[in-house]
């Protein structure tokens, strides 16, 4: 059973849609599930530090994955960089006043897309990345190939 929050952002999300021209746009996959999901955000200098202006983001998955990215764009929009590389997939769930078990990995997947996205605006702009952003985007790199082998199957290509 979702709680009344879960359903608030599956049947109402923020943030979903595309940017015009975002600075980064990435998209990640579950390989258990098949769950896509796509981030673009725009990143915007103020004084010394980097800010998540706007975040936008499109799923493809159930109601759990579609609340989570709702949640995550949420949590990071506003925030500079440094503190947006900080969300963590329990930081999803608790602000959804939790998930079932079995659907975590949505929260996870939502968490997996933002790292990505950083990472990627990071590499573009000559930045240092961290050991431990540099250890996700590996990890996404992974399951982004078992989703595009899983998909193939199908006759389905994940593009990207």
């Amino acid at each position: 059973m979702y709680s009344e929050k879960v359903m608030k952002h599956f049947r109402n999300p923020s943030n979903m849609g595309e940017l015009d021209e975002p600075d980064v746009e990435v998209q990640v996959g579950n390989p258990t599930c098949g769950d896509m999901m796509t981030v673009y955000m725009d990143i915007e200098k103020k004084g010394d530090d980097k800010y998540v202006e706007d975040v936008k983001f499109e799923t493809f998955g159930c109601g759990a994955a579609i609340a989570t990215s709702s949640v995550a764009t949420e949590l990071v929009k506003g925030e500079t960089i440094e503190e947006a590389e900080e969300l963590e997939f329990e930081d999803i769930a608790d602000k959804l006043g939790g998930l079932p078990k079995i659907k975590m990995h949505c929260s996870n997947l939502a968490s997996v897309a933002v790292h990505e996205a950083l990472y990627q605006y990071r590499k573009e702009e000559g930045m240092e990345i961290s050991q431990k952003l540099e250890k996700q985007h590996k990890s996404a790199l992974e399951s982004k190939k078992a989703v595009e082998e899983r998909r193939e199957g199908q006759g389905k290509v994940f593009e990207g």
